[in-house]
C-alpha cells in the first residue's frame, strides 16, 4: 500500500477539493488503480511521511502541519513549527524521517523561510522532533542566501542516502541567468550535508562559498528518490515551456540549466538554440510537451 495526493480543480483555484488518499497499483496494463479516501479537506498538501505507528505527518503549502490518523481520518494540526511565509509556490514545503527516525525521532523539513539576509524569502533546510503534537528541539540546518523577491521555484525536496547523507534541493527562484552556474551562490543546486548539518569533507565544492553544493545547473527539482538498487539519488525537474527532465544526481556535475535546454519560453520564444553542451549532463529522460512532475517514487514490487 502506497499513499498519494489526489486533487480535483474545478473552475477556479477558490473551488480546489484535495483528498489525502491511499491506492493500491498493479503493474500489470490490464488492471486498474483502486482508491480509498483517506482524509478531506487538507487544502494544497505538499509533502508528507508516515509515522512508525502508521500516522501520517502532512505539510500544508499555506504553513500548516497535520498529523492525519489513517484510521479514523481526522487530522490535528500540530503547534511549534518554525516561522514560514506562503506566498504563491512557496511554503510548508517537504517533509523527510531520518534513517533512524525510530531511535532518534528527527523529522527533517524544507519551507520558506523570510528570515535571513536581504527582502523577500530564501529555502530553508530545519529538523526538529514531534512529542504530543508539538515540534520540539528545532534546529535550523541550512538557510539559502541571499533573500528572493521571486515567489517561484523553491525546489525543497529532501531524501537521505544509504550512507545517512542528506540531499535536499533548491530552484533557481526564477534568476535563471544569474544563479543556477555560479557555485558561488545558493539556487538552481542539488546541497548534500550530514544530518545534523554539517558539511562532508568530500563535497565537490567545500572549498568554494557554498560548500553543501552537490550538483548544480538545475531548474526546479520538486522530485527526489533513491534509486533502491543501485543507491543513487535521482530528481524530476520542471522545465519552462516543454524540456521536463528526470536526471541522475552525481558529484560536482552541471546539468546544463539555462545554457541547454529542450523546452522554450512560455511565450514560445528561445532562450537557448542548445539541447547538449561537452561539460554539461544530458537528462535521463526529458517530456516535451511539459507533464509538470512533481512527487517521485520508485516502484519495486
Amino acid at each position: 500500500m502506497n499513499a498519494l495526493f489526489y486533487s480535483s480543480r474545478k473552475l477556479s483555484r477558490h473551488l480546489a477539493v484535495i483528498l489525502l488518499v491511499s491506492f493500491s497499483l498493479a503493474l500489470n496494463a490490464d488492471d486498474r488503480v483502486a482508491v480509498t479516501k483517506v482524509a478531506a479537506d487538507v487544502q494544497i498538501p505538499w509533502g508528507m511521511v508516515q509515522l512508525t505507528d502508521g500516522q501520517l505527518l502532512v505539510t500544508e503549502r499555506s504553513g500548516a502541519l497535520f498529523r492525519v490518523d489513517m484510521a479514523s481520518g481526522t487530522a490535528t494540526e500540530i503547534s511549534g513549527i518554525p516561522k514560514i511565509e506562503s506566498r504563491r509556490q512557496g511554503g510548508f514545503l517537504d517533509l523527510e524521517l531520518h534513517p533512524d527516525y525510530a531511535e532518534n525521532g528527527w523529522i527533517y523539513m524544507s519551507y520558506t523561510s523570510p528570515e535571513g539576509e536581504g527582502r523577500g524569502n530564501n529555502t530553508t533546510i530545519s529538523r526538529a522532533k514531534l512529542k504530543e503534537d508539538e515540534l520540539i528541539d528545532l534546529e535550523m540546518l541550512y538557510r539559502t542566501t541571499p533573500n528572493s523577491k521571486r515567489s517561484v521555484h523553491y525546489g525543497s525536496r529532501l531524501e537521505f542516502d544509504n550512507d545517512g547523507y542528506l540531499y535536499f534541493t533548491v530552484g533557481d527562484r526564477g534568476q535563471r541567468d544569474d544563479f543556477p552556474q555560479n557555485t558561488n551562490v545558493d539556487a538552481g543546486k542539488v546541497y548534500r550535508i550530514h544530518d545534523d548539518g554539517r558539511i562532508p569533507a568530500d563535497n565537490p565544492f567545500v572549498d568554494g562559498a557554498r560548500p553543501a553544493i552537490f550538483s548544480y545547473g538545475h531548474r526546479n527539482p520538486q522530485g527526489m528518490a533513491l534509486n533502491p538498487e543501485t543507491g543513487s539519488i535521482w530528481v524530476n525537474e520542471h522545465g519552462p515551456k516543454g524540456g521536463d527532465e528526470i536526471n541522475v544526481v552525481a558529484k560536482g556535475l552541471n546539468y546544463g540549466w539555462p545554457v541547454i535546454s529542450y523546452g522554450v519560453n512560455y511565450s514560445g520564444t528561445k532562450f537557448t538554440d542548445l539541447t547538449a553542451k561537452e561539460g554539461m549532463e544530458q537528462p535521463a529522460h526529458q517530456w516535451t510537451p511539459s507533464i509538470a512532475p512533481s512527487g517521485m517514487v520508485f516502484v519495486s514490487s
